[in-house]
């Protein structure tokens, strides 16, 4: 396995002021939108073995953010996410491999009730002090789900453009996130 330059085992809480849960999603077929949901949580254990690791995020269907309200309210409603409904998300992770030298999060994800399996590619961006006299630890991920297999099925074709969807059925979610230490 590949050596974590500062690796700290141990029990973590996602910081949200310095963390980010987005997507991106192709609109029109010509350009991509992207959005973020502005609450959420989540631990992880970093175990003496990294590929023992575990994570557990909760994401607030309701804290979506595009930056244009209409867009927000109309993906909160039964044509997307049902928010009322359903009001979180959930991951929780199966697994953390290595392949070729890259890290590889395996878990469950849940969307609307229904749990899917999927994998992120992780970068570990580091471990190391911070201001207050505590432990940070970065992590980037990303994966690519189709919206469908979560019962977000809202379609509509792009006039004159065979094929194409105003939404496309394909959506990258990137983590950015940073965490504390547990004391």
């Amino acid at each position: 396995m590949t050596e974590i330059p500062g690796y700290v085992a141990g029990s973590w809480t996602i910081d949200p002021d310095h963390s980010e849960v987005a997507f991106t999603v192709r609109h029109m077929a010509v350009s991509k939108v992207r959005g973020r949901f502005d609450k959420f949580q989540g631990t992880f254990v970093t175990a003496e073995s990294p590929l023992s690791s575990t994570v557990s995020v909760t994401v607030e269907a309701n804290s979506i953010n595009t930056n244009n309200p209409d867009r927000d309210a109309h993906i909160r409603s039964a044509d997307f996410f049902e928010a009322e409904t359903h009001p979180t998300w959930t991951f929780a992770s199966t697994g953390i491999k290595q392949e070729d030298g890259d890290f590889l999060l395996e878990g469950d994800l849940t969307i609307k009730g229904i749990t899917r399996p999927v994998t992120f590619s992780l970068e570990i961006s580091g471990f190391g002090p911070d201001g207050s006299g505590g432990t940070r630890a970065g992590f980037s991920a990303s994966t690519e789900i189709n919206r469908h297999d979560f019962d977000i099925t809202f379609s509509a074709s792009v006039p004159g453009v065979p094929g194409a969807l105003v939404v496309s059925e394909k959506v990258t979610i990137n983590l950015e996130i940073e965490a504390v230490l547990k004391s």
